[in-house]
């Protein structure tokens, strides 16, 4: 993972020098959506995707049959090594892309760096985010960079979408099955990494899931004809993201926490304690709309994975019932871990004070 002889020479840990790390840092889920709500609606007909609805990126007819899909995603270092920290960030900024069926063109880095930072780390760590661009076809055109007591680093990309054919978090249909790409884990693990108390596998298995892209997985899901909604999983969780869909689709969730997967030691990442600040906030915002099937056992743990803040996670993919067998396959038959995890029951409908998500 490392880019150069540097990554072996750096003494800094980039873990140390912030307060939280990759989309952990992100504000919470309720404060932002209190903030959003107040703001006034937006009227251009040629806004396809707003904020509105909390998606993954926005979206802008530029003409017909063409359409921007664009988004913005940077944060602070939840690696040590800046080569990888890099590539981390450039891979979460272009999930959203994916995620909304899109296709990555552009990208303009953004850099909050100390300034009196080593400079040779800062080249490291956009050298791992230019690698992972040109692996995705994604140019990066420029950017821009503030002094920063606390590094952050990302991307703001600019892709092309067909109008017609946009997954959002709100299309989710009665009766789909709902599939994840990716397991769980990467928050709690890699605040364990932040702590000293991580195994070196466990943040080996963290950091091959938070370098892989989503395009193969998007693009396989979006040549899906019975695909309704795609969302990426990132720093509001399982279950706030799945709560998101929920409510953005109209419909009940209902996920099997028995085949939800984990990466190898974030179950152990959370005995010892790991809990990152992201995954209270995540449980403040979401486990108000979340409930038990009656007799079911969730351990503990397993709950606390659920709300776990997620950098670079996998998509959340809902797909007619007739469709997913073949779905999962081709997926599998890629790489690419998928699993079945639950599936959209019934309707819902917003401030009647019934739960949007059921497990059991």
């Amino acid at each position: 993972m490392k880019g150069s002889t540097l990554s072996d020479q750096v003494t800094v840990r980039l873990t140390q020098q912030v307060k939280a790390g990759g989309c952990a840092s992100k504000l919470p889920a309720g404060s932002l959506r209190r903030v959003l709500s107040a703001l006034p609606a937006q009227t251009n007909p040629d806004l396809l995707v707003g904020f509105d609805t909390s998606d993954d990126a926005g979206v802008y007819r530029i003409g017909p049959g063409q359409a921007l899909v664009q988004t913005i995603d940077f944060f602070t270092p939840l690696v040590d090594d800046p080569f990888t920290f890099g590539q981390i960030a450039a891979t979460n900024a272009l999930s959203d892309v994916y995620a909304m069926g899109g296709r990555p063109l552009t990208a303009l880095a953004v850099v909050c760096f100390p300034p009196d930072g080593d400079l040779e780390i800062l080249e490291q760590i956009m050298r791992g985010g230019l690698s992972k661009m040109i692996e995705a076809g994604c140019t990066v055109v420029g950017g821009h960079s503030v002094r920063d007591v606390e590094m952050k680093f990302g991307y703001s990309i600019t892709g092309l979408i067909d109008p017609e054919h946009v997954y959002t978090n709100a299309g989710a249909v009665v009766g789909d099955s709902l599939i994840l790409t990716k397991p769980i884990g990467t928050g709690v693990i890699t605040t364990a990494l932040k702590q000293g108390k991580s195994e070196p596998a466990w943040v080996e298995r963290a950091i091959r899931s938070m370098t892989t892209l989503n395009s193969t997985a998007s693009g396989i899901a979006t040549a899906c004809a019975g695909v309704h909604a795609i969302t990426d999983i990132t720093g509001f969780g399982l279950m706030g993201h799945g709560r998101e869909m929920a409510i953005g689709s109209g419909v009940t969730l209902e996920f099997d926490t028995s085949c939800v997967p984990f990466i190898d030691g974030a179950l152990d990442a959370v005995r010892v304690g790991a809990i990152p600040g992201g995954l209270i906030s995540n449980r403040e915002f979401a486990e108000c709309l979340v409930e038990d099937f009656p007799a079911s056992q969730i351990p503990d743990d397993v709950r606390a994975l659920l709300y776990d803040p997620q950098t670079s996670g996998g998509l959340l993919i809902s797909v007619a019932s007739a469709d997913v067998g073949g779905l999962v396959t081709s997926l599998q038959e890629a790489g690419i871990p998928a699993v079945m995890i639950g599936r959209a029951s019934g309707p819902f409908t917003e401030g009647v004070g019934a739960p949007a998500i059921f497990l059991r």
